[in-house]
């Protein structure tokens, strides 16, 4: 095979695996996993089927999808045309960029069989390989740099790939997060044409990062493709890559050289780890099923509060008003806040803000039980006045601790079950008590706090009050003794909670 030049190109055309094993053999160092050859096969079974791929650090994706599959698109029967490869930076860009061109001049096989290219600096400003023999070009940019219009003569890209386009820092923030999403939905996927194939590779930097999006859009059908996922370790123990970790002892020492536990957890078993001084942690949020919300009508309950975090600015960089919502049944050991999902977050003036909590009052609280808190602070007290002049009784509360120490005071009752989640409609709410210090906005934690610290002072300081009939019939507790709505806890006659886990259970093992 490696004597004759038409049969080696005859078979490696077909496939990939062989082209792989061949022609890159140098990189191939310990046995290939079971998950380098799925990827594999799904990169030569289809010349259009997206891929995206999430995989440990050093488990070779980059050097099977960004450094040889170019070159076999190009040489094997897919015959790709257009070949773009997107990096972060563009840095990385030169460095992918030197990659292929050292290949291709050091690999005497592949120089001979792919033929003479040539390399040049475009108008765009990436770099690109141009391939004599077959007219066809690779071009390598970084996420920073316009490719609207790109062509390659008559061919838009055929194959785009986009290898680590975020890292720690750009998957912070929601806004940095937006920023790369709508960069692949904006410029990325209408660079290509309609039987463009997409792949794009990363490790998990963030629940909500671009991998992890186009995973959720697939899922809702939103998008086409393969999503990959591939930690170093699956969830049953076993090492995804036997051949490079033999033993035990080899992935504990390949821990040890790592240092860092975080990095460990993030790069290698692909689990995200809270910063050292978040204030509300991820595992700590516990949810309810919102079909099953307890009703207003249960002699448990006790109100339907909202907590209001007005924001003064309507500029495009200001915060929005927040309204955080919550229906309240029981007390003391027993309280329980049901938050209710898809809480009020809008750019909004002055007169609009008045007129939202008139129409959010008479429709959602106006109900014999229902409070209006609004932060009070500089103007904001205004906004009180202005309802209780046209009939809305709003309580204005001044803040007492920063807003860390505030929300920090609600970490307990999060931990505890006291206060439940909707198990959809308040994702961006739960991203910002998550993501408090981090996330640019933190408006509906801001309301969410001032709503809690309002029902905790509420509902924590009553005393229990039991009526007694005299005279009943001994028999019938239920006729004889009547307890206060507070007394019982809603959670005994609705199992309404997602994890099969009780709250009973997450508060003893807490005690313990």
């Amino acid at each position: 095979m490696t004597k004759d030049k038409s049969v080696r190109i005859a078979i490696t055309k077909e496939s990939f695996s062989y082209f792989f094993h061949f022609y890159y053999s140098h990189y191939v160092k310990y046995a290939t996993a079971d998950f380098q050859k799925e990827i594999i096969h799904l990169i030569e079974t289809s010349d259009q089927n997206n891929l995206f791929v999430v995989a440990f650090r050093g488990s070779g994706k980059s050097t099977v999808i960004t450094t040889a599959y170019p070159i076999w698109a190009i040489l094997g029967k897919q015959q790709k045309k257009f070949v773009t490869i997107f990096c972060q930076t563009q840095a990385q860009a030169k460095q992918h960029m030197m990659n292929l061109r050292r290949e291709l001049e050091d690999n005497d096989l592949l120089k001979k069989d792919l033929g003479p290219f040539h390399e040049y600096n475009d108008e765009w400003g990436s770099h690109s390989l141009v391939f004599s023999n077959t007219d066809a070009r690779i071009t390598i940019a970084s996420v920073d740099q316009s490719i609207r219009g790109l062509r390659h003569h008559e061919h838009r890209p055929d194959l785009i790939i986009c290898d680590d386009v975020e890292d720690i820092t750009s998957t912070k923030t929601r806004e940095g997060r937006n920023k790369t999403y709508q960069w692949f939905k904006g410029e990325v996927i209408p660079a290509g044409d309609k039987d463009t194939r997409l792949i794009v590779v990363g490790n998990l930097l963030h629940k909500d990062s671009l991998l992890m999006r186009l995973r959720n859009d697939i899922a809702d059908n939103k998008a086409d493709g393969t999503f990959l996922f591939f930690p170093l370790i699956d969830d049953s123990g076993k090492c995804l890559w036997p051949g490079k970790y033999p033993t035990n002892e080899d992935i504990e020492n390949e821990h040890r050289k790592i240092g860092d536990e975080g990095a460990w957890q993030r790069e290698y078993l692909l689990n995200i780890i809270p910063d050292e001084d978040q204030v509300i942690y991820p595992e700590w949020i516990k949810y309810y099923q919102v079909d099953k919300l307890p009703p207003e009508d249960h002699k448990a309950f006790r109100g339907t509060y909202s907590g209001v975090d007005l924001a003064i600015s309507i500029k495009d960089s200001a915060h929005l008003t927040a309204v955080v919502t919550a229906r309240v049944f029981g007390r003391n050991e027993k309280l329980r806040i049901f938050i209710l999902p898809n809480p009020i977050n809008q750019k909004l003036t002055f007169p609009q803000q008045v007129e939202l909590l008139k129409i959010h009052y008479n429709t959602e609280l106006n109900k014999g039980h229902g409070r209006l808190f609004v932060e009070s602070v500089a103007y904001q007290d205004a906004l009180p006045q202005m309802l209780a002049s046209q009939g809305i009784e709003a309580e204005g509360v001044k803040p007492q601790n920063d807003k860390r120490t505030r929300l920090a005071l609600t970490s307990s009752p999060i931990k505890n079950c006291t206060i439940l989640f909707p198990e959809t409609g308040c994702e961006r709410l739960i991203e910002q008590i998550v993501g408090f210090g981090v996330e640019k906005f933190d408006d509906l934690a801001d309301a969410f706090s001032l709503l809690i610290q309002k029902i905790i002072e509420l509902h924590t300081q009553e005393s229990t009050v039991i009526m007694m009939f005299i005279g009943g019939d001994e028999d019938d507790d239920d006729d004889s003794t009547i307890y206060y709505s507070d007394y019982y806890d809603i959670l005994d006659d609705y199992d309404c909670l997602v994890s099969a886990k009780s709250c009973q259970q997450v508060v003893d093992n807490d005690k313990a």
